[in-house]
């Protein structure tokens, strides 16, 4: 496994390779869903690629950069061990260089809702580095982990308005035992808080009974059935629980399927 830093590196790299190119981007401390990913990319592509950066523009000024869990020798044995080929670790000032100007600004509702509407400039920062990545790397394929729906359709929007030559492979949510859902920032819960975690999934599975009940009901059967069960635990404070449709992310009026086979439901449909 080679591991590159620079872009003058990534590209001298790029030159060489021949076959379908896989890239799974990461901002690293691994885990078992990642790990679903490159398992994914390895049986699909004769080249693949990880990247670990935590990028700095997708980071609100009062948001968690310089804690944001890193260990990167124990990443780079697990990529190793799930056989990708390179993975590409640049600095902060390799991606923004002095003098960098110039952002990908998805607009619309599709980034002003839901996270959107509480971290500014947060999907700036992802689809910015995201379409970096694509340039240097020139994936024909590029991974992503359903968990973050939101983030990927933004992605997905900017490859569709841009006429970008990837597809996107968007794997299923891998989670714990008591459903909680494998992320790198569950380091950060103490075992009190990590035992209150699943009320998420637990809201989840709520929603989607009451969804079943009603499957061409009012959307706020669902987000009631979901916030009446967040209140059963004290250590959650619910931000939002909410019934959008797949694609822009504006509520939605009355339960209705995705309109396109490309929408986050079927992503798969896409690939």
């Amino acid at each position: 496994m080679r591991i590159v830093r620079t872009i003058h590196e990534i590209e001298y790299a790029r030159s060489q390779w021949s076959g379908p190119v896989g890239l799974v981007p990461t901002m690293g401390y691994l885990h078992e869903g990642h790990l679903s990913l490159f398992q994914t990319a390895r049986a699909e592509n004769t080249t693949v690629v990880a990247s670990i950066f935590v990028n700095p523009t997708q980071f609100g000024p009062n948001e968690d950069l310089e804690r944001y869990p890193r260990n990167l020798e124990r990443d780079l044995h697990m990529l190793e061990a799930a056989g990708v080929d390179m993975v590409f670790t640049p600095t902060a000032s390799e991606m923004y260089p002095p003098g960098f100007t110039t952002y990908v600004e998805p607009q619309g509702s599709l980034v002003e809702q839901g996270e959107g509407a509480s971290r500014p400039n947060h999907f700036r920062g992802v689809a910015t580095v995201v379409l970096k990545l694509f340039q240097l790397i020139q994936p024909q394929r590029a991974y992503f982990g359903q968990k973050d729906a939101q983030q990927i359709a933004v992605i997905t929007r900017m490859v569709r308005d841009l006429n970008l030559p990837v597809k996107l492979r968007v794997r299923p949510t891998v989670r714990e035992a008591d459903g909680l859902a494998m992320s790198s920032r569950n380091s950060y819960l103490d075992p009190a808080t990590r035992a209150a975690a699943p009320i998420l999934y637990q809201a989840l599975q709520a929603g989607r009974q009451a969804f079943e009940a009603q499957p061409t009901s009012n959307p706020a059967a669902v987000m009631q059935a979901m916030a009446e069960i967040v209140a059963q635990e004290p250590q959650a404070h619910l931000d939002y629980a909410e019934v959008r449709d797949a694609e822009t992310f504006l509520p939605l009026e009355r339960l209705q399927a995705p309109r396109s086979s490309c929408s986050p439901s079927a992503w798969d449909q896409c690939a």
